[in-house]
């Protein structure tokens, strides 16, 4: 069964705003990064577009925190 709120590799939140109906008119915070096809790969085949990767699993925490940080 697939719950779009949650990650399909490892079953914890993955904080998409498009499976919040508090936030569904917001852009996830997958679409402005930048995930390695070798990760969405790596996903069973029935996983695969079902749901978004936790940032943890789309390997993209240190992105993230970069598009955070002030500029200099």
């Amino acid at each position: 069964m697939n719950q779009p709120d949650l990650c399909p590799a490892c079953g914890a939140s993955n904080d998409c705003a498009l499976a919040d109906p508090r936030t569904a008119d917001r852009a996830c915070w997958c679409y402005g990064v930048s995930i390695d096809t070798a990760v969405l790969q790596a996903l069973p085949a029935e996983l695969r577009n079902a749901a978004c990767l936790c940032p943890r699993c789309a390997e993209v925490e240190a992105q993230l925190q970069a598009a955070t940080q002030p500029l200099k």
